[in-house]
């Protein structure tokens, strides 16, 4: 019979397995030319990967050569310099290596009494994230897994302040719950209403794709006291363009409507004191989001959700049951109160130990490296023929054109852009006319790599 305690016990098996794997990720970790990668065919894994999961297992070696050789290469590599689609993930040395130790360290990140150490460093962050923002001393929140997850919570929480403010009234919920957004607004603001069986009132943006506060007035007269919460966008995904979001603020604020600003992708940006002026109004959020994962150089996956008054977020996420009654009958700052979930990794610690190595002076050198390279190469696209810009970059977000390219001709450019390994850049959309998008985070992505991927367009 097999021994219960095998897969756990410290034997010659278990440290050559430990080897092994730290060995590939050091390799991986200091690799000097990251390879691109592309996907196989579910028909070509099945080949080259099938039946690894037996009675007997296969064994670690050969478990981990397949991953190496076969799993691994079969995926994208976004922290390479040519990954420029979605928005990329470059994550510092400093992070990805302590993100091996996050889970070496076996630690629970939901609660203080649990994880008081991981607790405390995340709080750190939060704190001098809420700080750059210029929320009050008194702002914090909590790591979730993404910008999804972030912004359900935050509109959860807006629900039931909402809710208990009317209920204090003597009032009753209103037929329908609504959230005001722009039209521009990120796919989980409709993905959040969803979960939540609230309605979606957009807001319709200027010419360049910018909200302000009379489109949101205007909305809120229509919709009346069914809104429970403004969604205000701090860089586009798929332009990076920041809403006014000053001027909302003054409607919400007037109408003691909730203020959620969604700054997953761009909000980052606030970090390089000459950009801070187009992210006014920020200070006045109920509660904010930006993905460490994105332009904060944290690997997968990690979304800061911050909020003005956490309090009202604890009452509105906490669950009670009664093997939890030593977590929610004390005051320690307990995570998994704050968002949607209970269990939870301690995943903004590998960003921690990132700032806490390379200083906050390096993370917004970095940044501006970023948005600096977005106007250099937005210039070169204008001198171009045959290539021309559909908006000037706000960020690191530079959407252009090939003059005469119908879909087809972009998907088979960029098709065999990835083939040849030289980038992935595939086709984005605006008012129904296909487009090309390049999403520059990495610091190692070059004027020279970019000038590589525009020469392919001749």
């Amino acid at each position: 019979m097999t021994d219960p305690a095998r897969m756990h016990a410290l034997t010659p098996e278990t440290t050559a397995i430990v080897d092994d794997v730290l060995d590939y990720a050091r390799r991986r970790e200091l690799y000097h030319d990251v390879p691109l990668d592309k996907p196989l065919t579910q028909r070509e894994l099945v080949r080259l990967a099938a039946n690894t999961i037996t009675e007997d297992g296969i064994g670690a070696r050969r478990a981990a050569g397949l991953f190496e050789n076969v799993l691994a290469p079969a995926c994208l590599s976004t922290d390479h310099p040519g990954y420029l689609s979605f928005i990329p993930s470059a994550p510092s040395k400093a992070a990805t290596s302590f993100d091996l130790i996050v889970s070496a360290s076996s630690v629970y990140g939901g609660s203080w009494q649990e994880g008081a150490g991981v607790v405390y460093a995340e709080n750190e962050v939060l704190h001098w994230l809420a700080a750059e923002f210029g929320l009050p001393t008194d702002a914090g929140g909590v790591f979730v897994q993404g910008g999804t997850i972030g912004n359900l919570s935050a509109l959860v929480a807006a629900r039931d302040a909402a809710r208990r403010r009317r209920r204090a009234d003597g009032q009753a919920d209103p037929r329908r719950w609504v959230i005001v957004c722009s039209a521009e607004a990120h796919s989980s603001i409709a993905s959040a209403a969803a979960v939540m069986d609230v309605d979606v009132a957009t807001a319709a943006p200027d010419a360049g794709g910018r909200l302000h506060g009379d489109a949101v007035a205007a909305v809120l007269d229509e919709q009346g006291d069914a809104v429970f919460a403004v969604v205000a966008t701090a860089g586009t995904t798929n332009f990076g363009i920041i809403d006014d979001i000053a001027s909302i603020a003054d409607v919400t604020s007037s109408r003691g409507i909730w203020l959620h600003v969604d700054g997953a992708y761009g909000l980052a940006a606030m970090l390089v004191p000459s950009m801070r002026p187009a992210f006014a109004g920020v200070e006045f959020a109920d509660s904010l989001i930006v993905d460490p994962h994105k332009w904060l150089f944290a690997p997968f996956d990690a979304c800061a959700l911050i909020y003005r008054d956490p309090a009202g977020a604890r009452v509105a996420h906490t669950q009670h049951a009664e093997y939890l009654d030593t977590l929610t009958d004390g005051a320690d700052w307990n995570p998994s109160d704050l968002a949607i979930q209970l269990t939870r990794r301690a995943r903004g610690i590998p960003l921690w130990f990132s700032l806490a190595t390379h200083g906050a002076a390096q993370y917004r050198t970095t940044i501006a490296y970023g948005i600096d390279l977005a106007r250099r190469i937005a210039d070169e696209i204008t001198a171009r023929d045959g290539l021309s810009l559909v908006r000037d970059p706000q960020l690191s977000v530079v959407v252009f054109r090939r003059e005469g390219w119908d879909a087809a001709a972009y998907r088979a450019w960029s098709d065999k852009l990835l083939d040849d390994q030289i980038g992935f850049v595939v086709p984005s959309s605006h008012d129904g006319e296909p487009v090309l998008r390049f999403a520059i985070i990495s610091p190692l992505t070059t004027y020279d790599k970019l000038i590589e991927i525009l020469d392919t367009l001749a």
